[in-house]
């Protein structure tokens, strides 16, 4: 059997979603929610389902020619290194500066370290997404985003 890239993505998909299905049964819910038709389960529950066929669609459709077989030379692991650390330090900076600050930081770190260097088009590709995901979910959905510590500090509650 030859395993490639495709199967390792896939099976490491199809884990994810299982470790996220399992949790999210873990949310807890109101009493009476159980009854709902949508409660705090509904969309996790459903993302994790999805996730799994589309884990076990990769395993089912990747490639098995010997030449693309897996190889760990030619990887940028300290790319992987450094995306890894900026999402960490994206959920410490959520409490501190807020939803909105901090996701256009994300973003424009993010387009910068993987090799964009213009400013205008890092805060062209940054800023909009960011305040278009913030006004989906503060004012649309109605879900409440934290303005950030310094915000309230500077700014008053």
């Amino acid at each position: 059997m030859v395993v490639t890239k495709d199967h390792i993505g896939g099976l490491v998909f199809l884990c994810l979603s299982v470790a996220y299905g399992y949790y999210a049964r873990q949310i807890p819910m109101f009493p009476g929610d159980e009854y709902e038709p949508f409660h705090a389960q509904t969309l996790p529950i459903a993302l994790s389902y999805m996730g799994g066929i589309l884990g076990i669609l990769m395993l089912v459709t990747g490639r098995r020619d010997a030449g693309s077989k897996v190889q760990l030379v030619g990887l940028d692991f300290v790319l992987v290194a450094k995306l890894l650390a900026l999402i960490v330090a994206f959920a410490f900076a959520l409490e501190w500066v807020g939803f909105l600050l901090s996701t256009i930081f994300f973003l424009v770190v993010g387009y910068w370290i993987l090799g964009e260097r213009r400013p205008k088009t890092l805060f062209i590709a940054s800023v909009p997404f960011a305040v278009g995901i913030w006004f989906v979910l503060a004012k649309l959905l109605d879900i409440y985003l934290a303005p950030g510590r310094a915000f309230t500090q500077l700014f008053g509650g």
